[in-house]
């Protein structure tokens, strides 16, 4: 394992640690918004899933427009370097908001710069590596963005001890942001055939595979009952933990997916891309129902655990996947409709989630996240492998 991730070319090894820096900075605040908005702006559980239901949803459709500009302009690089630039200038902003609807304003602000690096990134490390080695340099990727992402939380918990005031503890996000801007700039763009085709952008998806689109749709499912994690921390709070620990449960997550991404990544070269996301999408399932049924707060932290490994078993293999089935000259815009599935099915997502549990109650969300799951992992064994 060692020997083949050195053998891994240097773009992505840059790329791994931009997203380590990056995620830093992000998860330093990502777990303190929920906190944030309950105990200082006071807003509930409807307000959340309208912020990330919109912000996400919103910087999605970006991804697109990223992805099909990538590659008619055989480039990649730029789009790169300036999405973590926005994202890095918006998030110690958080420390001066005043209201949910400026927390909705930054989070939009860095979804934008997400929406504009993600495609071309993901088509930037599915041009670098070959087919065989796209399990690995992806299931890497994540491993990294996972470590920035125990790095982060583990830091915003050492500063809410230290009883650093949570308006404060945001403006640490600036170090990671500027760091990882430094580095995508260094980033050397891959070259490609000077007579690479253009295809003409389709909203039908022209040119992509059919197995493709049957993935998207299954996809889709799957993000309907795919809400923002947000509410797992929210969950969490609830159920009696105290705020200092919610970010070292979510390091936890993390710690977890990134000591299993790159593994269980690689196994998908050899076993198949599809058997590690149907194994992942029941370990959700699984995890979605026992955080809805369970009472116990000191069993969150192996149940979090369980939910790493969902992490570690689909983030890479998904994003593999899709360059397997895709044509080169198209992977900037196959990745963009794959992110904007995921990101734009946050949206409805994210309000029924929070709907039901505000109107019901929450195992009733977390009941309809993992039914979603189990006939999404129906379908893709049975539509999307039988005909591809």
């Amino acid at each position: 394992m060692i020997k083949s991730l050195l053998a891994l070319p240097r773009t992505v090894w840059l790329l791994g640690l931009v997203s380590f820096f990056n995620d830093s900075a992000s998860e330093l605040i990502y777990p303190l918004v929920p906190l944030y908005l309950a105990s200082v702006l006071m807003a509930g559980p409807r307000t959340l899933g309208i912020i990330e239901g919109m912000a996400e949803a919103t910087g999605s459709l970006l991804k697109l427009f990223s992805g099909v500009l990538a590659d008619r302009r055989h480039s990649t690089k730029p789009w790169v370097a300036a999405g973590y630039g926005v994202a890095a200038l918006a998030r110690p902003l958080f420390a001066f908001a005043t209201s949910w609807p400026m927390v909705l304003a930054l989070r939009f602000a860095d979804r934008v710069g997400k929406g504009l690096r993600t495609s071309p990134r993901d088509a930037l490390l599915a041009l670098t590596v070959a087919p065989s080695q796209r399990g690995l340099a992806f299931g890497f990727h994540r491993a990294l963005d996972n470590a920035g992402a125990v790095v982060g939380p583990l830091l915003a918990a050492w500063l809410l001890a230290q009883q650093v005031p949570l308006k404060n503890v945001f403006l640490w996000a600036a170090v990671g942001g500027a760091i990882a801007v430094s580095l995508a700039l260094a980033v050397r763009e891959p070259e490609r055939g000077a007579n690479a085709t253009v295809h003409r952008f389709s909203w039908t998806l022209e040119g992509l595979p059919s197995r493709f689109k049957r993935y998207l749709a299954v996809l889709a499912l799957f993000t309907l009952g795919n809400s923002s994690n947000m509410f797992l921390l929210l969950r969490a709070r609830d159920m009696g933990l105290p705020e200092y620990q919610v970010p070292l449960l979510w390091a936890l997550v993390s710690l977890t997916a990134a000591l299993f991404s790159t593994p269980l990544s690689a196994l998908s070269d050899r076993l198949g891309r599809r058997r590690l996301i149907v194994a992942g999408w029941g370990v959700y399932a699984l995890f979605y129902l026992a955080l809805g049924l369970m009472g116990r707060s000191w069993l969150l932290w192996p149940l979090f655990a369980f939910y790493g490994l969902f992490l570690a078993a689909t983030e890479g293999a998904e994003k593999a996947l899709v360059a397997d089935m895709a044509p080169p000259e198209m992977l900037g815009t196959a990745y963009g409709w794959f992110n904007l599935t995921i990101g734009f099915m946050l949206l409805p997502a994210s309000i029924v989630f929070g709907w039901l549990w505000q109107t019901l109650d929450p195992l009733a969300a977390f009941a309809f996240s993992a039914g979603c799951a189990l006939l999404s992992t129906l379908l893709l064994r049975t539509w999307v492998l039988r005909h591809s």
